[in-house]
């Protein structure tokens, strides 16, 4: 028999608690908060592949099928799936480990575009590996 759970793909970049200051009137943790989370992620590969200053141009479909609750840690992990002469494309996702539990599930997941810049501002050309 095989396992067939879930599991994040990428390699972890960021982690971090929930808390009560993240909450929508719900109780929920805000979108936009685990959004900022995945983006500062997607910054630290994209900069650490660019080597220098990066911008996020783009965020491609993204859909919550999980909420955040406070206590929650959140693990968000990013894969340069492709890049071009001044631009790349990270596939990043969010994972719960629920509070005070083993449970890990999906939060959500996005392609987000990252553009490399020059000490100017203007897009700069990605070096090699």
């Amino acid at each position: 028999m095989t396992d067939t759970t879930p599991r994040p793909s990428g390699e972890l970049t960021l982690r971090t608690l929930a808390m009560p200051a993240d909450t929508n009137a719900a109780g929920d943790i805000f979108g936009g908060w685990v959004m900022a989370q995945m983006d500062l992620a997607c910054g630290i590969r994209a900069a650490e592949r660019a080597k220098g200053r990066v911008v996020t141009v783009a965020v491609e479909k993204m859909v919550f099928a999980k909420a955040m609750k406070v206590g929650d840690t959140l693990s968000i992990y990013t894969h340069i799936t492709r890049v071009g002469r001044t631009s790349m494309v990270l596939k990043v996702e969010a994972w719960a480990q629920r509070y005070l539990s083993e449970i890990v599930e999906k939060v959500t997941d996005a392609d987000v575009v990252m553009v490399a810049l020059d000490a100017g501002g203007k897009p700069t050309a990605i070096p090699p590996e």
